[in-house]
């Protein structure tokens, strides 16, 4: 047992070791968003980090890691709005929470969308397992619901996987071409985002009043 305790108590990161894992992943972020996995050097994230290329060796075991380590948790975080949509909800408003809150993950995140753009553009090779055992079967299910909440008259007929695909696309745009939006709309587009894709996909959405 105290063997056991030794050997958990050696595994467990110190602060230090912590910090710089952050401060790599961080410093990766910015270099796979800017030049995308081909273009992007250990250099380049060593620099970037402020630490050496050995240091970023004893942490990772290469590029392709720390890109690995990246899109796990960027997966993660990206599907936690479609999780959050609620089978018991308003249908229209469990939707059009979806739609915002992808918005302003495009807001928050601008980095972390451009870096699965990148991925997805190359044919996903580091993260297709993902794909087919996580996201898939995710999408299958919200898909589902919609389908179910259509049949029930609650949301204008609409084909649930592109419904998916176009809320995507449209709200993710603002952070993989941040930088064609900001110069086409302005520095402040959000406001004007947001009541933009809530008209859009409310007008789509919404059922035909009966009464």
């Amino acid at each position: 047992m105290e063997d056991h305790a030794e050997s958990q108590a050696q595994a467990k990161p110190s602060r230090i070791q912590q910090r710089n894992r952050g401060l790599i992943l961080e410093a990766a972020l910015d270099v796979f968003a800017q030049h995308g996995y081909r273009g992007a050097t250990l250099d380049q994230i060593a620099t970037q980090a402020g630490l050496s290329k050995p240091n970023i060796l004893y942490y990772f075991g290469g590029k392709e890691d720390i890109h690995v380590t990246l899109l796990n948790g960027l997966m993660d975080r990206w599907l936690a709005p479609m999780r959050e949509i609620d089978p018991e909800g308003e249908p229209l408003e469990e939707l059009l929470s979806y739609v915002h809150r992808k918005l302003e993950m495009s807001r928050e995140f601008p980095r972390e969308s451009r870096l699965f753009a990148n991925e997805v553009l190359q044919g996903a090779p580091r993260m297709r397992p993902h794909l087919e055992s996580v996201l898939k079967p995710l999408v299958d299910r919200t898909a589902i619901l919609i389908d179910g909440w259509v049949r029930d008259g609650r949301l204008a007929p609409v084909d649930a996987r592109h419904l998916i695909f176009s809320i995507w696309a449209t709200t993710q745009h603002y952070a993989d071409f941040e930088a064609q939006v900001s110069v086409l709309a302005g520095q402040d587009v959000w406001d004007a985002a947001r009541g933009h894709v809530d008209r859009l996909f409310r007008r789509l959405l919404a059922p035909e009043r009966t009464d």
